[in-house]
């Protein structure tokens, strides 16, 4: 399931941790008269009613200073990146500054909604009230007063949100549809990944029968399931599989339905294709957007630059990232390939196309990179096409 994010910016000491946990009904966040008590993002994973599953973010004071408060200016302006929902407090003693009006140009110019909330209305405001935009949402997170308000308002705004399908309008109730899931020593013990969690929910959402087995079994599955409408492999098993599913059943990855959920899918293609023009000695971002122990046989650090190297002919010089880090200067790079994204939200994904697309680096994900290394990357978005 795609969670929202929602991130709390403002300035020191404006009453954002207050209003977290006021918003939350949690001890999320240190609350302290000290200036600057947060000094990292504060994320809290959970599920929200109304709202809905979420990510909640406290972030650090944007008007911090000397050389520790760049650094935590810095990483709450990084937190933009991942925001889908964002919620400016002012500090209702003190009103609107240079500060919020640079991070509301910032929200307007990147599309992110956003709530302007005045805290400590409970004190005496003496003419803010006339210098703050319209719309602004009065509240106060001592007495608690407006919080019910703003999460309506937050609500609103999640309805609205375009959610694009992950699978379930490429089948329909009662179709058969096959998940091969290899289970290998990089396979997480005892669990599935999140993209194969995500289609398994979406497709019983849908009335759909999904069918799970692992590469080994997929003969035999194919066997025993009557007239399956579609197979959706993970991208490791590409080749293998397309070589075993006949050509009359659809075929297509966790990855590429995980790149068209995400919005990146049209980038992600044309990517692709620059494995074919790549120099000797190119140099090859491979991002992760988790962090994970990685094992012998790792699919990012170890499978995928061996399928390269045997596509191409080619040597090249492989650079490794993972979990939120992802560099700012891409300059020096000639192609990014990046895994499914499926532990970032879409606004974190889209950022990260956004800044390649904006440097002129093309970018892709594993499973389109493997797809076409394989000569069946036509063959697995067919099923795409017309949807």
């Amino acid at each position: 399931m795609e969670r929202t994010h929602i991130a709390f910016f403002g300035r020191r000491n404006a009453g954002k941790s207050s209003l977290v946990n006021r918003f939350t009904s949690q001890e999320l966040s240190i609350v302290s008269d000290v200036l600057g008590t947060t000094t990292d993002p504060v994320r809290k994973t959970m599920e929200l009613l109304p709202l809905g599953p979420v990510v909640i973010i406290d972030t650090p004071g944007i008007d911090d200073d000397g050389v520790l408060g760049d650094k935590r200016i810095e990483r709450s302006i990084r937190i933009i990146d991942e925001t889908d929902i964002a919620v400016l407090v002012v500090d209702g003693s003190i009103g609107i500054g240079d500060d919020e009006s640079h991070l509301i140009d910032v929200f307007k110019s990147r599309n992110i909604p956003y709530i302007i909330v005045v805290n400590k209305s409970d004190m005496e405001l003496a003419g803010i009230a006339e210098t703050m935009p319209e719309g602004s949402l009065f509240v106060s997170a001592l007495t608690g007063d407006g919080i019910e308000e703003l999460k309506e308002r937050v609500a609103v705004i999640i309805r609205k949100r375009k959610v694009r399908p992950l699978v379930s309008d490429l089948v329909s109730e009662g179709d058969m549809v096959i998940l091969v899931v290899p289970i290998d020593k990089s396979a997480p013990k005892d669990r599935l990944i999140l993209p194969q969690q995500m289609v398994i929910r979406d497709l019983l959402g849908k009335g759909a029968i999904p069918v799970v087995t692992k590469d080994t079994e997929l003969i035999l599955a194919l066997d025993k399931v009557k007239d399956p409408v579609l197979v959706i492999t993970d991208s490791q098993a590409f080749g293998k599989v397309s070589k075993i599913v006949p050509e009359s059943i659809s075929l297509t990855s966790f990855s590429i339905l995980m790149a068209r959920f995400k919005g990146t899918l049209d980038q992600a293609l044309e990517g692709a294709y620059t494995l074919d023009k790549l120099p000797d000695g190119a140099r090859i971002l491979i991002s992760e957007g988790c962090t994970h122990h990685r094992q012998c046989e790792d699919i990012g650090t170890v499978k995928l630059p061996g399928w390269i190297r045997d596509y191409t002919g080619k040597d090249f010089e492989f650079s490794f990232t993972s979990g939120l880090e992802f560099p700012k200067d891409l300059s020096s790079y000639d192609l990014i390939i990046h895994c499914g994204a499926c532990m970032l939200g879409e606004s974190e994904v889209r950022s990260r196309y956004e800044h390649a697309s904006s440097q002129g680096i093309p970018m892709t994900n594993y499973g389109i990179a493997i797809a076409h290394m394989k000569g069946i990357l036509d063959r697995s978005v067919a099923v795409l096409k017309n949807r």
